[in-house]
């Protein structure tokens, strides 16, 4: 176990609102006391610059599964959804981390995303179309069913199931936030039997009748024997999952950045929307929080490590580091590319980032060309679900958007 003497030690309540709101101060103020620090709330050291989350993140004496000798003894109240954790490719670690994560990755650089583009293209006109006349909250009106649509229709899903599907995720990805307790743990095993059951039968469709999806492919190679039914039903899951919460908030966040920005025109052109993206994950990143196991004794940055430690690191703070990025906290979607972390990186980095990156590609520049004078009514509220860092509400006005796009 780290000694916490070796490193300095930090206060925060993880769901202080003022914290919650805009961590970013409490970061630059922890890199200043070094690559890691200790974190009582949590009671685990945390990396946070770029050097030491980087290094943690793609250290070969880390990951993501449970070392053994910290294995949890079956909680038959969870019993749905850790049958659903067992099979995650996130929980998972080389041999079976790497079977998985080749196929999911086949259909994430394939042709399946290619084909995306025109489908996201014409859920963001008919969700713009949609707009009410008056004030209204752009999370529920845009961000939230852009990243359900998207997700389900490539994932092979009615995209009308969207929103119960939508809503299963938001329960399950609770657990992976600091408000977790008896409640939402009930909630979440609640919803993933439901989940589990509804994947279970839309796999058995799709055996019977394939389509030109992700699933349908999964189902394929399962035939094959090239992953168990409980792989395939939790890697699909875990996709639904991770393109609902994480590009709800990436693209949510996005919006206010770009509302006020004076050079925006340029900014969502052909030749700079891709920088411009990738400084909105940057500097607003969707997860700020992410954690490994340490599976045998090790040094980053001049701290050691001990065999089944727990480290979290701040993904957040390492993007704003101003080792790497000098003026990190200025919004500058001109900048240099310089890889940030927003969707981790090594084994488990995000698996659908290139989908979400498409999202933001299309939808963005589409949402200001139809709402050129869209402005927020209000202040916009964060939500108190920290890992996670994204808008509750984000309340809007806009007049009648222009012509759909063609």
């Amino acid at each position: 176990m780290i000694d916490t003497r070796l490193i300095p030690t930090v206060e925060q309540d993880p769901l202080e609102p003022d914290f919650v709101a805009n961590p970013f101060p409490r970061y630059a103020d922890w890199r200043a006391k070094g690559d890691f620090v200790f974190w009582a709330e949590y009671g685990l050291p945390v990396a946070t610059t770029h050097s030491a989350v980087t290094q943690t993140l793609r250290h070969p004496a880390m990951g993501r599964a449970r070392p053994g000798a910290m294995s949890l003894s079956a909680n038959d109240s969870l019993s749905p959804f850790e049958a659903l954790e067992r099979h995650s490719l996130l929980e998972l670690e080389p041999p079976d981390h790497t079977r998985l994560r080749r196929l999911a990755l086949k259909a994430f650089t394939g042709p399946l995303i290619a084909m995306m583009a025109p489908k996201i293209s014409q859920f963001a006109d008919q969700l713009i179309d949609a707009f009410p006349d008056g004030p209204f909250d752009l999370i529920e009106h845009f961000s939230k069913p852009l990243a359900a649509l998207t997700v389900t229709e490539f994932l092979g899903v009615d995209t009308g199931s969207a929103p119960q599907l939508q809503d299963w995720s938001t329960r399950m990805v609770a657990m992976y936030q600091a408000r977790r307790d008896a409640t939402v743990e009930a909630d979440a095993n609640a919803a993933a039997e439901d989940f589990t059951r509804f994947m279970a039968n839309l796999v058995e469709t799709r055996r019977r009748a394939p389509q030109q999806d992700f699933l349908s492919e999964m189902v394929t190679v399962q035939s094959t024997g090239g992953l168990s039914i409980e792989e395939l039903i939790s890697t699909a899951i875990l996709l639904l999952n991770a393109g609902h919460e994480a590009t709800v908030h990436a693209v949510g966040n996005a919006v206010p950045l770009l509302i006020d920005f004076e050079n925006r025109a340029d900014a969502l052109s052909i030749d700079g929307i891709t920088g411009t993206v990738e400084e909105c994950l940057r500097y607003k990143p969707p997860l700020h929080l992410f954690k490994r196991y340490v599976y045998k004794s090790t040094n980053v940055d001049d701290v050691t490590f001990d065999e089944n430690d727990e480290v979290a690191c701040l993904l957040a703070s390492a993007s704003h580091d101003d080792a790497v990025w000098p003026d990190g906290e200025v919004f500058d979607p001109f900048r240099p590319l310089v890889r940030h972390l927003a969707f981790g990186s090594g084994l488990h980095s995000c698996v659908g980032a290139t989908l979400a990156r498409l999202e933001m590609k299309i939808g963005l520049p589409l949402l200001f060309s139809r709402c050129g004078d869209l402005q927020m009514t209000e202040p916009p509220r964060i939500a108190n679900k920290y890992h996670f860092h994204g808008y509750e509400k984000l309340m809007v006005k806009t007049t009648k958007a222009g012509p759909a796009s063609i």
